[in-house]
């Protein structure tokens, strides 16, 4: 029984191990640097979203068959 917890143990602890060693204090100074720029670069490219997926579709309730709440909701799916 303590061999297969041991054997578990060691099969979680594993991915831990594998991950790759710590940076150089050379490369940690670096790698911010380079990561700043496509951090910014996808801020600036953000568009506004052309989805009505957000928007509330309640008004839709307003119509006054089935057929025209449906066809209405459509839009916000």
């Amino acid at each position: 029984m303590k061999k297969m917890i041991l054997l578990a143990a060691l099969a979680l602890a594993y991915p831990a191990w594998a991950q790759a060693p710590a940076p150089t204090p050379e490369t940690a100074k670096s790698a911010p640097e380079a990561k700043a720029a496509p951090k910014a670069a996808k801020v600036a490219k953000k568009k506004p979203s052309l989805s009505k997926r957000h928007e509330d579709a309640r008004h839709c309730l307003q119509r006054a068959s089935n057929d025209a709440i449906i066809r209405c909701a459509e839009e916000y799916l």
